[in-house]
């Protein structure tokens, strides 16, 4: 009798915690978010994300910064913005491949995760569906939507209709210096960017990849110094 007891009980232990697992899941399923910020470079998209991912540190989250490991511009191991400022990161070929290389159960401890530099990512959907999705976890989202043609760049249009809030940024004319609103592009060739406006990406093009040389030099120069400090 006593044996049966034990065998009955036991089926009714494993159920209650099969019971629990489900309800656990159930309530991270779909209680995530993606945020995304995007606009031309030198916008500020990153230093927006660091803003966030800070933000989110002060409220005790737990959080896990990713880049891709395509930018090797100013550190490998940390997003940096153009003005020098960084912060720690996983730089990954892909996302899917993050809990695995994270670590599970730390993973599983995550509440916010910062991904820069997501236009690189070609598994950036269905990680971020995953993630939110799934897991329950909140994605912060930062890339270019577009190229130096104006063509969509990577993944990050794809995401917009899952998105729980879409940020888009603005950044400068190098050319005539004024603040530029939607019309924003980026115009370049080879390694050479800059933000101009509708009216000079179309008339002064030539003029703009050359003069955004000189630019890119000197922000590039700055940012290093900077960095060299902070590390």
């Amino acid at each position: 009798m006593a044996t049966l007891n034990k065998a009955s009980f036991s089926p009714r232990t494993h159920d209650n915690d099969i019971s629990q697992d489900v309800t656990a899941d159930h309530k991270l399923r779909g209680s995530g978010s993606i945020h995304v910020i995007m606009g031309p470079m030198f916008s500020g998209k990153s230093t927006s994300l660091l803003r966030r991912i800070k933000s989110e540190i002060s409220l005790g989250r737990s959080v896990a910064m990713v880049k891709s490991s395509k930018d090797t511009r100013y550190a490998k191991d940390s997003v940096v913005t153009h003005d020098g400022i960084g912060f720690p990161c996983w730089a990954l070929p892909d996302l899917m491949s993050f809990p695995g290389i994270f670590g599970q159960d730390a993973y599983n401890k995550l509440d916010v995760i910062g991904i820069d530099e997501a236009q690189f990512f070609g598994d950036l959907y269905e990680f971020c569906c995953k993630v939110a999705d799934d897991d329950g976890k909140t994605v912060v989202v930062a890339g270019l939507d577009g190229d130096y043609l104006r063509r969509r760049f990577g993944a990050v249009l794809d995401i917009i209709p899952i998105a729980d809030s879409v940020t888009k940024l603005t950044a400068r004319c190098e050319v005539c210096g004024q603040t530029c609103d939607t019309k924003t592009e980026l115009i370049g060739g080879a390694d050479v960017y800059m933000p101009v406006c509708r009216k000079h990406y179309i008339i002064n093009s030539q003029i703009v990849i050359k003069s955004s040389k000189e630019v890119l030099d000197s922000d590039k120069a700055s940012a290093e110094s900077c960095v060299d400090n902070w590390l």
